[in-house]
């Protein structure tokens, strides 16, 4: 089934984009003011985001970190609305149960790299200056291809440090912005 929308010319806004119906195959992004459509995420993907989530809150409960870790949020940017795949954010800001998040509100903000060559560009080089103008200062990133590899970089002087890089077979531990052990290959292997 189809569902007609009216034609749109111009610019997008932040208010335009939440007007639209939901659609669970897609996400829709606002850089600047252009609207970007991605495709739902593939079975590796959701297995990867599932198991950081876990193993972030996890984390969080064991250091007493007043913050939640949700997946798939809309995140207000100064120039922008994004949907990472995972975001922890602040237990208050999470606690009022709003539809979008400020950037203010977010410790962390995780990207799972998409395997097209549209989704490795956007989550690579185009979204860091995003996170980055809007003062976020941890930024992971959860290479799946061609091994599993998350890199996590630190905000500063206004742009995005690689801090860590950990690699498919090793445990590493992440220290910042709260403790955390983890093995990317275990993030994305099949259970048997």
């Amino acid at each position: 089934m189809s569902v007609a929308h009216d034609p749109h010319y111009g610019p997008w806004t932040i208010e335009e984009v939440l007007a639209l119906p939901e659609d669970r195959g897609q996400r829709r992004e606002l850089m600047g003011e252009a609207l970007v459509m991605s495709p739902a995420p593939g079975t590796k993907h959701q297995r990867a985001s599932s198991r950081l989530w876990s193993l972030l809150d996890r984390a969080l409960q064991s250091e007493g970190v007043p913050a939640e870790v949700l997946e798939a949020v809309n995140l207000i940017l100064p120039d922008g609305l994004f949907i990472p795949d995972i975001v922890v954010v602040e237990a208050a800001a999470a606690a009022e149960n709003p539809v979008t998040y400020d950037a203010d509100d977010v410790l962390l903000v995780v990207e799972i790299v998409s395997p097209s060559s549209s989704g490795r560009r956007t989550d690579r080089l185009l979204k860091p200056p995003y996170y980055a103008e809007a003062g976020i200062e941890h930024l992971w990133r959860l290479e799946l291809e061609p091994v599993p590899t998350l890199v996590v970089c630190e905000l500063q002087d206004g742009r995005y440090v690689e801090r860590t890089v950990a690699e498919a077979g090793r445990t590493t531990l992440i220290e910042k912005p709260f403790p955390l052990e983890v093995d990317p290959a275990a993030l994305v292997s099949p259970r048997t």
